[in-house]
């Protein structure tokens, strides 16, 4: 590697719900620099619950995040850079990409439901757009006040960098209707709305979009040229992270709730599990969540008691207790019924193996989970990644590798990279750059 080379790097964005972290890779794919800005940090008097919405917060984080961590670089030049953004956030904009109405958020409803059936009567089965959530609503709800565009979170922040507020990527357009079979926005929208002219380009996440202008260069501290990659959604981001790259590469999240992705060489599309898969370059990201969990463990136990019972369990044999731990009724992954009543009954005398039997129950719906996945057409799983808070909990690690190594042969449990989505959306540029030999 030559002195330049050695002087290059690339930027991750990730414009998160309470802030901005902006992160710097070298070619190796190293960390040189971090930092991150939470909203109510540039303005205080924003109440945190409603600092999200914020386009001007937006902004103003990136360039405190971004000044921050190009003031580390010192010898290091920033050659490209990508951004993720919440998924289903949607805003519109008039010509100079000014926002004319607050932004709908990803976890903002539609309420209207003229809009919602228009949608659904028309839909293919296989299409994210659906549901009250859907960002292909909210775009319908906000072409009545007449805006030059429909854009999402991250192609907002692009168009800033940029002056082209038109671009975006399959990811983030994924639950606005958008065909990653096809890479195209597919007729049936045409026949909702007068949308479709209100919509961006869309690239595939990785691929180069446009370069950094030279005044927002200047006062982000980077020296131009610099590419803007296609980015991803947050939550691919934070897969990307990890270090999955592969396809067989699977994270098991292991948060409130059960979140599982699997990379494969084919699209898995499964509407009634809640599965979609996202383009990521020549592959894809299907995923599935179901709701038991961590939310589960902290109804029955608190923090201490499950540090106190795990400390000693014996993980090496099956309690046989075959819970199906769930707080309410209502599943719909790896099973969808919203009426399948949780089982954590019958309650054995000894906590600790209580808590044994629904760390397995947990386990075994992660199991259930991939192997839906693999059987709805997934490639076979080979190594899963584990992040969230769960994922240090050693017995219940050994719990989970004895239960999915049971069924699922030659898997190999790896430590994440990184659990933050601007570290996986700095992999995206970074990929490009050796791809255009930027280094």
């Amino acid at each position: 590697m030559n002195s330049i080379s050695s002087r290059s790097c690339v930027l991750g964005i990730d414009v998160g719900t309470s802030g901005v972290r902006a992160i710097a890779i070298d070619s190796e794919g190293c960390e040189l620099a971090v930092f991150r800005t939470p909203y109510t940090e540039v303005n205080d008097n924003e109440s945190p619950d409603n600092a999200y919405r914020s386009t001007d917060l937006w902004w103003q984080a990136l360039r405190r995040s971004v000044k921050s961590v190009t003031e580390q670089l010192q010898n290091h030049k920033v050659v490209a850079l990508s951004v993720d953004g919440t998924s289903g956030s949607v805003l519109p904009i008039n010509r100079d990409g000014e926002p004319i109405a607050q932004p709908l958020m990803y976890n903002d409803t539609v309420d209207d439901r003229s809009i919602l059936s228009s949608v659904s009567r028309v839909m293919p089965q296989h299409s994210a757009a659906g549901g009250a959530t859907s960002a292909l609503a909210k775009a319908i709800k906000f072409a009545q006040l007449q805006p030059y565009a429909v854009v999402h979170q991250a192609d907002w922040i692009i168009g800033n960098l940029c002056g082209n507020f038109r671009h975006s990527d399959a990811n983030n357009a994924l639950k606005t209707g958008f065909d990653p079979l096809s890479m195209q926005w597919p007729d049936w929208i045409k026949g909702i709305a007068d949308t479709m002219p209100l919509l961006p380009e869309v690239a595939v996440p990785g691929d180069i979009l446009n370069e950094v202008s030279a005044d927002v260069a200047s006062d982000l501290g980077l020296t131009t040229p610099v590419k803007i990659v296609a980015g991803t959604t947050d939550g691919c981001a934070a897969f990307l992270a990890t270090g999955a790259c592969e396809t067989g590469d699977a994270v098991t999240s292991l948060g409130s709730t059960l979140t599982l992705k699997l990379l494969s060489d084919k699209p898995v599309f499964a509407p009634q599990y809640g599965v979609y898969s996202h383009r990521i370059a020549d592959v894809w990201l299907a995923g599935g969540a179901s709701n038991t969990g961590g939310a589960v463990l902290a109804h029955f136990f608190s923090d201490d008691d499950l540090q106190r019972l795990c400390a000693d369990m014996d993980t090496s044999h099956d309690t046989g207790l075959d819970y199906y731990p769930l707080l309410k009724p209502g599943e719909r992954f790896p099973v969808n019924d919203p009426h399948l009543e949780p089982k954590v009954k019958p309650r054995p005398d000894s906590d600790q193996e209580y808590l044994q039997g629904i760390l397995e129950g947990i386990a075994s719906i992660e199991k259930a989970g991939y192997t839906e996945l693999t059987g709805a057409g997934g490639s076979a799983v080979k190594t899963i990644r584990s992040v969230g808070g769960g994922a240090s909990n050693s017995a219940f690690s050994e719990i989970r590798q004895r239960i999915l190594s049971s069924e699922i042969l030659s898997i190999e449990f790896k430590q994440p990279l990184s659990e933050e989505a601007a570290y996986g959306v700095a992999t995206l540029a970074k990929k490009a750059a050796d791809r255009l030999n930027l280094w």
